[in-house]
């Protein structure tokens, strides 16, 4: 029986557990720092309350239950040693199979910005979701407390890079200061809370068409984001951002969605990496020059058959999972293994309530506002694992939408609350010339 071992329980990882788990004849290890899946497309709804931990995280044993000859490890991968394909973890622990999948995801890109790993909140993990969530109703808590904190920044939020997620956590959090706050903090003055969205391009949502970006920014200006575009971060402080222009925006939740690499693991995997950190794989998946050794997801530089590079989506992710356990299990059978052919789904970003934007298929039909809204609803379904998953995702959708309720707003994160209130005193803010 041949070994596998999986590192990264991440959409890739899971999905070619589970393929691979339809071989009998195939045992698979699955290592992953956490014993859940986390939905990563819908983090942003969680770090503003819109969504509960159980609503995006879902138990790695029980998505794999139906397959006995799948194992999953809760330890945390620290080396691989691509020509003996084993795997070191921090636990001091070793796993080597006949094949090896490096799976392991991303981490933020701060791209050399001082402060920003020190003082920004990312939004790539589950744990990251909560904190910043925890962030954001700390500091409405002590604003109500003490309303002259608004000076000073409390209600000042800052979303650096307006790719899908900074604009889907700038959507969600409009919703959450229009809709679910004012009547919890009614002697607030919700209306003075500012959000921008700050990015070194020119458009939102610049992988879209104009006429999406155009619909995009017209919806989050609407609802009251501040576009600040064709301009970067210079830095990040524990109460201000800086920005390349010379002006200065006081707040103390600055949301970094600027970017990602691949995770640190990469720096301990023996094998050459290109753009962003990621693992250089031939069109199977495979590592050239290490029989064996393929990588997937974000982990990987993905191309199509044309050449071109993949995005780090879920749905790249789910599907070239289950294709590079195809192709191992041919290799098994000694058959040759088959490039990968990415069907596109499209791409997408819910901008708020009623309004979202897709781009579906390879001609890029365009839908907006509540159609592009189903077809997100949709997609976002089908990557789901299971079916009650899906069930359970979309009674809750449901309720949030129909009932205009949050989840749980529970300051749990006590370390996010800790705020220094006098790191900036240095003067107002200046972010734009109307405010």
């Amino acid at each position: 029986m041949k070994h596998v071992v999986i590192v990264g329980g991440g959409f890739a990882g899971v999905n070619c557990a589970r393929k691979l788990g339809e071989n009998p004849d195939i045992r698979v290890t699955l290592l992953d720092r956490n014993n859940y899946h986390q939905f990563q497309p819908l983090l942003y709804q969680v770090a503003t309350a819109e969504l509960g931990v159980s609503d995006v995280a879902f138990m790695l044993r029980k998505i794999l239950d139906r397959h006995p000859n799948v194992d999953v490890k809760m330890v945390e991968a620290t080396a691989i040693d691509p020509v003996t394909r084993t795997v070191r973890t921090v636990q001091g622990e070793t796993y080597q199979g006949d094949f090896l999948v490096l799976a392991a995801g991303s981490q933020p890109n701060f791209f050399g910005t001082p402060g920003a790993d020190k003082h920004a909140f990312p939004l790539y993990s589950l744990k990251q979701a909560e904190v910043l969530r925890s962030r954001i109703l700390a500091v409405f808590e002590s604003a109500d407390r003490d309303p002259g904190l608004i000076e000073k920044g409390a209600l000042n939020f800052v979303i650096v890079g307006s790719g899908p997620t900074g604009t889907e956590m700038a959507g969600a959090l409009t919703d959450m200061l229009n809709g679910a706050l004012p009547p919890e903090y009614q002697d607030l003055a919700i209306k003075q809370a500012k959000i921008y969205l700050v990015d070194h391009g020119h458009a939102v949502l610049a992988a879209f068409s104009k006429e999406s970006q155009a619909y995009a920014a017209t919806q989050l200006q609407e609802r009251g984001v501040q576009l600040l575009l064709g301009v970067g971060v210079s830095e990040v402080g524990p109460g201000h951002v800086s920005l390349s222009d010379g002006r200065k925006i006081l707040t103390h939740t600055t949301v970094w969605a600027g970017g990602l690499k691949a995770a640190s693991l990469s720096d301990n995997v023996g094998l050459p990496r290109g753009r962003g950190g990621r693992i250089a794989v031939q069109p199977d998946f495979s590592v050239p020059g290490f029989a064996g050794v393929y990588a997937l997801g974000d982990f990987a530089n993905i191309v199509d058959f044309d050449g071109q590079a993949l995005p780090q989506l879920a749905s790249v992710a789910q599907q070239c999972g289950k294709w590079c356990a195809e192709n191992i299990s041919a290799e098994i059978a000694g058959q040759p293994r088959k490039p990968f052919q990415y069907f596109d789904k499209g791409i997408m970003a819910m901008i708020g309530r009623n309004a979202a934007v897709a781009e579906v298929g390879k001609k890029r039909h365009e839908l907006e506002g509540v159609i592009g809204f189903a077809a997100w609803l949709g997609v976002h379904a089908s990557l789901l694992d299971t079916n009650q998953a899906r069930i359970e995702a979309f009674m809750e959708w449901a309720w949030t939408y129909f009932g205009r309720t949050r989840g749980s707003q529970v300051l749990d994160r006590t370390s996010a609350a800790r705020i220094n209130w006098d790191s900036d005193d240095a003067g107002p803010s200046t972010p734009t010339a109307s405010s």
